[in-house]
C-alpha cells in the first residue's frame, strides 16, 4: 500500500497516512486530484480504479442511525470515503478487506465510528492505524490483539494522568495515599482520555480530603 486517505463527501480530509517517502507539496496534489476524482464517480461505479500508475481501491462509510452500528452505503450521502493507493500487481480484494478490517477496528473502539470520532479523536485513529497496519502491509489481523494494545495505551495514558496531577513526596506511603486522593476525580468522572475536566471535580473529594491528611500526618 502507497498511502490511505480518510476524507469527507464535502472533500474535507480528516487522515491521511503515507507509506512512501514524498514531499508535502506532492503529497496535496495527490490529494486534491484524488479527492476530486474519487467524489466525481457515480455510486453505482466500480470500488476500483486506475490512477496514474497505481490502483485505487475506496470505500464508503456512513453511520446507521437505526443499527446503531458503521455500515457500507452506496448512497451519495455518504459521510466518509476510504481511500487507498496500491501498486499495480496488489490485490484489490485483499485491500477492500483491510479497509473493512480497520473500520471494525475503528466501531469496536468508538462504540459506533462516525466522522466526528475521526475528527475529535485523530490520534486514536492513527495509532489504531498504526497498531493494524506497518509499512503499508497488515501486520495485526487480529481485533483482539489490537483492541488490546491500544487498552494498554489508553492505560498508560490514565497512569500518566494521576502522575501530572499528583505532587510527589519522598515517602512511598505518602505517595500511595495522595495517589488515592488525586485519582478520586477520575474514578467519579469515569474518564481517563481528559485529566483537566476530572480534577475540577477535586472539590467535591474534600469530604475525603480529612482522613488523608491524617494518614499523612500519621506517616509523615
Amino acid at each position: 500500500m502507497q498511502f490511505m486517505l480518510l476524507f469527507s463527501r464535502q472533500g474535507k480530509l480528516r487522515l491521511q497516512k503515507w507509506y512512501v517517502p514524498l514531499s508535502d507539496k506532492e503529497k496535496k496534489k495527490i490529494t486534491r486530484e484524488l479527492v476530486q476524482t474519487v467524489l466525481a464517480r457515480k455510486p453505482k461505479m466500480c470500488s476500483f480504479l486506475e490512477w496514474r500508475d497505481l490502483k485505487i481501491v475506496y470505500k464508503r462509510l456512513t453511520h446507521n442511525q437505526q443499527l446503531n452500528t458503521a455500515c457500507w452505503d452506496t448512497d451519495r450521502y455518504a459521510s466518509l470515503y476510504f481511500c487507498c493507493a496500491i501498486e499495480d500487481q496488489d490485490n484489490e480484494l485483499i485491500t477492500l478487506e483491510i479497509i473493512h478490517r480497520y473500520v471494525e477496528l475503528l466501531d469496536k473502539y468508538f462504540g459506533s465510528v462516525c466522522e466526528l470520532d475521526i475528527i475529535f479523536n485523530f490520534e486514536k485513529a492513527y495509532f489504531i492505524l498504526d497498531e493494524f497496519l506497518l509499512g503499508g502491509e497488515a501486520q495485526e489481523t487480529s481485533k483482539k490483539n489490537v483492541l488490546k494494545a491500544i487498552e494498554q495505551a489508553d492505560l498508560l495514558q490514565e497512569v500518566r494522568a494521576l502522575d501530572w496531577g499528583c505532587p510527589q513526596s519522598a515517602n512511598p506511603a505518602v505517595d500511595l495515599i495522595l495517589h488515592f486522593y488525586f485519582s478520586l476525580p477520575f474514578l467519579l468522572s469515569g474518564s481517563v482520555q481528559s485529566p483537566i475536566p476530572s480534577l475540577f471535580l477535586l472539590p467535591l473529594c474534600l469530604p475525603l480530603a480529612s482522613p488523608c491528611v491524617v494518614l499523612v500526618a500519621v506517616f509523615m
